[in-house]
């Protein structure tokens, strides 16, 4: 695996710990030499995110609507940043460029963009491998409600077993590194 998408929040969320997850994130990114690719912004966890990567020495790739940029949400300080025209252009081109992907805490945002990777997986358009760091059980209710669509016939479960989840980042990025392979 050479470069990991990293989904998250646009917003810092309310417990200090999900900063701290997102620059421990970065920064051990830049420390394993993988490019981090992720959704071009500069607040919140993103930018937090990408700050550590690029203060580690990293390369930081961003991938934002040309919507976001005129709001001034950009990141102006990135490796490259790629300015596309739509949400779903972003999410394309963030796969294409990607080895893989990982979803930190985050909120409707960060569930499009997971779940879409994850859908591309079960249709057989991409093997990438997708994984959520769920983080003090952050995830538990999302993963709750996955296993209730495996039981009730609507997610198969081997697709289900194709997301996977960690409780840490070290775990999460040896899970990917490995599924990646």
């Amino acid at each position: 695996m050479k470069s990991l998408c990293i989904f998250c929040g646009s917003s810092p969320g309310n417990r200090p710990a999900y900063a701290a997850l997102a620059v421990s994130t970065g920064d051990l990114l830049a420390r394993r030499g993988l490019t981090l690719v992720y959704g071009g912004g500069r607040v919140g966890l993103m930018g937090a995110l990408a700050d550590a990567a690029l203060a580690a020495g990293g390369r930081v790739v961003g991938v934002i609507p040309q919507m976001l940029i005129d709001r001034e949400v950009g990141h102006a300080g990135l490796s490259q940043l790629h300015v596309v025209r739509t949400m779903s252009e972003r999410k394309l081109l963030m796969g294409d460029l990607s080895d893989a992907f990982l979803a930190l805490p985050g909120g409707i945002g960060t569930m499009d963009e997971l779940f879409e990777a994850w859908t591309w997986t079960q249709l057989g358009l991409h093997r990438k491998p997708c994984a959520l760091l769920n983080l003090d059980g952050y995830y538990d209710p999302l993963l709750a409600f996955l296993d209730h669509a495996v039981d009730e016939g609507f997610l198969e479960p081997r697709y289900r077993a194709a997301l996977l989840v960690a409780d840490d980042l070290e775990t999460a990025l040896d899970r990917l590194t490995a599924a990646a392979s």
